[in-house]
């Protein structure tokens, strides 16, 4: 795997410029959807191609939010479309009640902005974290909204650790890395505060009057 990530990223190097800026919204937007094709071997090659004047940053980190949010909606398309009638039909065989089915649309319905946008920063999450959205109907615009700041944070991350490191796939691995130690325990906290809010606020809905 790591040889075949070094060829891939080695060929995005040598031909980004040749790619443009299609070629990044091409493959972010593969990289988002449930194809197995990782970002870190797209954007910050792009980032390096730039730094050599070969293409501008900034639109380097518009080509990469917009090619996520085309995978991102592919698959909340995919799940709203045919998720939901397949898992009520045959999620019995997959140990999934409609019972159970129906809580997790009600959490996802409830919590689906802070879980989309922690999912969009997690390694191995963010590909698939649209699937749950779209099964729950999580309104397009919010979803869009909270994939969008995910997505723009962890593109601007590769992209400005491509113009760092420039050319040196190992390089971007261990930068990446380093990154990731302070991403996620801020993700944690984020969490945290979350919980809290939601429970601090929870006493002062008012309760459904029955008719």
């Amino acid at each position: 795997m790591y040889e075949f990530l070094h060829t891939i990223w080695q060929w995005l190097t040598d031909t980004m410029a040749d790619l443009g800026y299609a070629g990044v919204v091409s493959l972010m937007a593969l990289e988002s959807s449930f194809f197995p094709f990782p970002s870190e071997v797209v954007v910050p090659p792009a980032a390096a191609s730039a730094k050599q004047g070969e293409m501008t940053l900034i639109l380097v980190i518009v080509a990469g939010i917009a090619g996520s949010l085309i995978g991102a909606l592919f698959n909340y398309w995919l799940a709203c479309k045919l998720g939901r009638p397949f898992l009520l039909k045959y999620g019995k065989y997959f140990f999934v009640s409609e019972k159970s089915f129906g809580k997790s649309e009600r959490f996802f319905l409830k919590h689906g902005e802070i879980a989309t946008f922690v999912g969009r920063l997690l390694p191995g999450i963010r590909q698939v974290i649209s699937f749950p959205a779209g099964l729950a109907g999580m309104p397009l615009g919010r979803f869009l909204l909270f994939t969008g700041l995910g997505s723009g944070i962890w593109v601007v991350i590769l992209a400005l650790i491509g113009w760092w490191v420039g050319r040196d796939p190992d390089g971007v691995a261990e930068q990446l890395g380093r990154v990731m130690a302070w991403v996620l325990p801020a993700l944690l906290v984020l969490l945290i505060a979350y919980v809290v809010w939601q429970r601090r606020k929870r006493p002062t809905e008012e309760p459904e009057v029955a008719e």
